[in-house]
């Protein structure tokens, strides 16, 4: 009986629960040229905190992610960005002209 109240209930709820997403940017840097700017999205369906997050969790801690430097990576509900982890110098090419791809 709970776990059809909860079921039914879970598909009311649904719909109205936040989406997440964890973008990517990694930061190409070459003399002479504009800063190219790659973004990797990966969406999670609506009221998919737990995986968002353990996702997010798991891109920061890669040794490739620390290692491919300048990335930024953040977690996102409903487009805001809930939580930023970036490394390399960021600030300073954003100062630059930023060609986004992907």
């Amino acid at each position: 009986m709970k776990s059809l109240l909860r079921k039914v209930s879970f598909s009311i709820i649904k719909p109205f629960l936040p989406k997440y997403e964890v973008v990517c940017t990694t930061y190409q840097v070459i003399p002479g040229l504009p800063v190219n700017g790659n973004q990797q999205k990966h969406t999670f369906e609506k009221g998919a905190s737990e995986e968002a997050r353990k996702f997010y969790v798991k891109v920061v801690n890669s040794d490739m992610t620390r290692t491919m430097a300048p990335v930024e990576v953040h977690l996102k509900r409903r487009g805001k960005t809930i939580e930023k982890q970036h490394f390399g110098p960021i600030d300073e090419l954003k100062k630059f002209n930023v060609v986004y791809k992907g």
